[in-house]
C-alpha cells in the first residue's frame, strides 16, 4: 500500500506539472481519433481479439479493424458456429480445423450494409441462419422469435430485435444443461457497446425516426430484461459506420451497458429517439449495394486469381468525366508524381471504406500501384462488393505510366512551420479541414474552412479554382485524398500539411477551440480538473435519499473489502480503475472509498483528467466513516455498513442481520469489464 502511494503521487505530481506548462499536450489528446490510429498490415487482416470461454462452449472473436469488424466462431464439442463472418472466409475454416470442429451453421444477424458477408462462400459446408423477416433470396434456414438451435453443447434462442434494420436478430446463448440461464448474447449491429445501430440506412424504405423507436422497445422489452451479467458480442467496434460514437472495448454485459451506455439514459421514447438520429454522419453510398449483394447472395470470388486485370496506360484515362483513377501508394509517393486527376487512397488504411465513400458504384475504377500491393487492393475490395468480374476494376502500375511517356501530376506537402508561416501573410492560402465537424470543433490550425471529405466533391464549387488550397486532417491521410479530389474538380495549385494536424501541435505551433457563442475561436487551454470531496455524512445521506444513482468502488485489498464494505460498493484494483475506460463513463457519479481516503484522493484527482463524469472521494476514507457513525470502539456496526454475501449477492447490512461481518468469498466481486487488447486501425 506504501508504494502504491508512492506511485500515485508521482505520477499525480508529474501529471499537474506537465498539464501546467504544455498547452499543446491538451489539444493533441484533443485531436487523436481512429484516423490518426496506426496503419498497419494487421488492422487489414483478420486477427483473434479475445478467446472467451464458457461452461460447455467458447466463442472466438476476430476483428478485421480497416472494417471495424467484428466477427465469431463459437465453439462447442465438436460442432462450431460462425457468427456475421466476412467475405474472405479461410480464417474462419483454419480456426475450425485448428478446434477440431466441424463448422454447423452460419448464423447472419441481418443483412450487413458495410461489407459483404460470407454466408455464400461458406455455403458448400454449411447452412446459414437468417431472419424470416428478412425475405433472403440466397437458400437458408429461416428463423423466428423463439426458435432455438443446438450446437454441440450450446443453445442458441433466436430473439427478433428490430430497429437497426426491421429484420434484426439477436440470439442468446445458454448450455442445454442451463437452458434458462442465458450467457452470452450475439447483438449484431443491433446493440454496441456504448452505442446502438443507426437507423437511418433504409432510405425511404422505412422512416429513421421509425426504427429508431422499434429500438426503445427492443432495449425496454427484451434485452433489457436478460440478466446483468449476460455477455455481448456486436458485430461491430469503434471506427464503425454503422453507430455513432461506438466504444473501442471488445465486448461488455448487459449490465454495464444498462449504466454505461448513453442511449439508454434516455427514458422517455422521445428523448430517446432525438438522441439516436442525433449527430449521424452520412452514410456511404456502397452501403445501399451492400445491403441489397448480401440480402440476394454474392457470388463468389475467385480469391486467388492466375493474373490481374492489367491495362495498358491511355491519356483517357487523366478524364475524370470517363474513370475513377485510385492510387494505393503512400502519401509522399503520390505526392511526388501521379496520374492526373488520380485520388490517392492509401492501402494502408481503411481502403476498402474509403473507396466505398469515394468511387460511384457504377463507375470504371482503375488501380494505380506497385504490383506487388495490387492483388491485395483487390482481394480487399471484394469485401465491399467491388469485384473485378463485372469489369468495373481494372490495375496499372505507377512505373507502366511514366515509362509511356504522358502527363504526371506532383504537388506539395507543406511542412507546419512553413504552413503557419504562409497563413500569416497577406496572401495566404485557402486552408480546407476535410475532417467531420466536430473533429474540426474540438481542435483546429487557425481560421480554416471545414468541408468534410466525404461532401467535398460536392461542396468544392464554394471553392475559388484559381486560389492555392492547403488540405488538412489529423494525420495527411484524409487531406492526401482530398488532393485528388479537389484536382478532378479543376483546382490546379493544391497542397496538403505533411503529417495533418498531429505535426503542426508537436511542432509546438499554436492551435484554436470552437467556442460555442457566436463561433469565435480562443487558444486551447488545459482544465485541470480535480476530485470533489465528499464528507462521510454526505454519503450516508446519498445512500439513504438516492439509491442507484451513483456508482461506489472501493479500491482497499480484497481482504480488508470482505471485513466490511459500504452496501452497494464493489471492489475494484487501483490499476483496472486507473486504466479501464468502462469506468470514465456512466450515468452518476463514481464514488472512490479507501481506507483513510489518501490514495483514493490521489486516484480521484487522476481520472478526473481523463473524464468529464464527476469524481467523487470519500474524505478520510472508511475510517472517517466508521468514526463519524460514532461506531469506533463499538464490538458490531451500527452504520451501514456490510458484509460480502458472495459474488453477484446483494450486501448484507451488519446491522440489519445484528451480527459481526462474515468471512469473505473465494473472490472479491469485481466488475466484469474486459480490456482491450488492441486500437482499430482507422482513418
Amino acid at each position: 500500500m506504501i508504494a502504491h502511494r508512492f506511485l500515485l503521487l508521482a505520477v499525480l505530481a508529474m501529471m499537474l506539472n506537465t498539464a501546467s506548462v504544455q498547452v499543446q499536450a491538451a489539444a493533441s489528446a484533443t485531436i487523436k481519433d481512429a484516423e490518426s490510429a496506426t496503419h498497419s498490415f494487421e488492422a487489414a487482416s483478420y486477427q483473434v481479439r479475445d478467446v472467451y470461454t464458457f461452461p460447455s462452449f467458447k466463442v472466438i472473436q476476430f476483428d478485421l479493424g480497416v472494417l471495424s469488424h467484428y466477427s465469431y466462431l463459437l465453439v462447442s464439442g465438436k460442432d462450431a458456429l460462425v457468427v456475421d463472418p466476412g467475405r474472405d472466409t479461410q480464417t474462419y475454416l483454419e480456426a475450425a480445423k485448428k478446434e477440431g470442429v466441424t463448422i454447423v451453421g452460419v448464423y447472419l444477424t441481418h443483412s450487413h450494409a458495410d461489407f459483404v458477408a460470407g454466408h455464400m462462400e461458406l455455403a458448400k459446408v454449411a447452412p446459414t441462419y437468417i431472419s424470416v423477416k428478412t425475405g433472403a433470396k440466397f437458400p437458408h434456414k429461416a428463423v423466428r422469435e423463439n426458435d432455438t438451435l443446438a450446437v454441440g453443447d450450446a443453445v442458441l434462442r433466436f430473439i427478433e430485435t428490430p430497429g437497426h434494420t426491421p429484420d434484426g436478430t439477436c440470439a442468446v446463448v445458454a448450455t442445454k444443461q442451463q437452458p434458462d440461464r442465458p450467457l452470452a448474447i450475439f447483438t449484431g449491429d443491433t446493440l454496441f457497446i456504448g452505442s446502438v445501430g443507426r437507423p437511418d440506412l433504409l432510405g425511404e424504405g422505412m422512416a429513421a425516426s421509425t426504427l429508431a423507436s422499434m429500438m426503445f422497445d427492443t432495449w425496454h422489452d427484451k434485452l433489457s430484461k436478460l440478466p446483468d451479467d449476460v455477455k455481448i458480442f456486436p458485430a461491430h467496434g469503434a471506427g464503425s459506420l454503422c453507430g455513432a460514437h461506438l466504444s473501442d472495448e471488445p465486448t461488455s454485459t448487459i449490465g454495464e451497458q444498462r449504466v454505461a451506455n448513453p442511449y439508454f439514459a434516455h427514458k422517455s421514447r422521445g428523448e430517446f429517439v432525438a438522441a439516436v438520429l442525433e449527430g449521424l454522419p452520412e452514410a456511404p453510398q456502397y452501403f445501399k449495394h451492400n445491403a441489397r449483394i448480401n440480402h440476394d447472395g454474392p457470388e463468389l470470388v475467385d480469391w486467388q486469381p492466375a493474373s490481374l486485370p492489367m491495362i495498358q496506360p491511355t491519356a483517357e484515362l487523366t478524364d475524370p468525366n470517363k474513370v475513377y483513377v485510385v492510387d494505393i501508394r503512400g502519401a509522399a509517393e503520390y505526392s511526388a508524381g501521379h496520374i492526373p486527376n488520380s485520388v490517392n487512397i492509401d492501402l494502408r488504411g481503411r481502403f476498402e471504406t474509403w473507396v466505398g465513400i469515394m468511387v460511384p458504384w457504377d463507375a470504371r475504377l482503375v488501380l494505380c500501384g506497385h504490383e506487388k500491393d495490387l492483388p491485395e487492393a483487390l482481394a480487399r475490395l471484394h469485401r465491399v462488393g467491388y469485384n473485378r468480374s463485372d469489369n468495373r476494376v481494372a490495375c496499372l502500375t505507377f512505373e507502366v505510366w511514366k515509362q509511356a511517356g504522358l502527363p504526371v501530376k506532383s504537388n506539395e506537402m507543406i511542412p507546419p512551420a512553413e504552413l503557419y508561416a504562409q497563413m500569416q501573410s497577406k496572401e495566404s492560402p485557402i486552408v480546407v479541414d476535410v475532417r467531420q465537424p466536430a473533429e474540426w470543433m474540438a481542435v483546429r490550425i487557425g481560421t480554416v474552412v471545414n468541408i468534410p471529405l466525404s461532401e467535398l466533391a460536392q461542396k468544392a464549387i464554394k471553392l475559388d479554382r484559381r486560389q492555392p488550397v492547403v488540405a488538412v486532417c489529423n494525420s495527411a491521410y484524409r487531406s492526401n485524398m482530398a488532393v485528388g479530389i479537389l484536382e478532378r474538380a479543376g483546382f490546379q495549385q493544391v497542397a496538403s500539411l505533411a503529417g495533418g494536424s498531429e505535426a503542426w501541435i508537436q511542432a509546438g505551433l499554436p492551435v484554436l477551440e470552437a467556442r460555442k457563442e457566436g463561433g469565435n475561436a480562443a487558444p486551447v487551454q488545459r482544465e485541470i480538473r480535480l476530485a470533489e470531496r465528499l464528507s462521510a455524512a454526505e454519503l450516508k445521506r446519498l445512500l439513504m435519499d438516492l439509491p442507484g444513482t451513483f456508482q461506489v468502488v472501493d479500491i482497499r485489498p480484497a481482504a480488508h473489502f470482505a471485513d466490511f464494505n459500504i452496501p452497494g460498493s464493489r471492489n475494484v484494483d487501483i490499476a483496472d480503475l486507473l486504466n479501464n475506460p468502462a469506468y470514465l463513463t456512466g450515468a452518476g457519479p463514481l464514488v472512490i472509498v479507501d481506507r483513510d481516503g489518501s490514495v483514493a484522493m490521489m486516484v480521484g484527482g487522476i481520472l478526473s483528467q481523463k473524464t468529464q463524469r464527476p469524481v467523487k472521494v470519500l474524505y478520510g476514507g472508511l475510517a472517517a466513516y466508521w468514526s463519524e457513525a460514532g461506531l469506533a470502539g463499538t464490538a458490531t456496526p451500527s452504520a451501514p455498513l456490510a458484509t460480502v454475501s458472495g459474488t453477484g449477492s446483494p450486501p448484507v447490512s451488519a446491522a440489519a442481520s445484528g451480527s459481526t461481518p462474515s468471512a469473505p468469498p473465494a473472490k472479491p466481486v469485481a466488475p466484469s469489464i474486459s480490456k482491450p487488447k488492441k486500437k482499430s486501425a482507422g482513418c
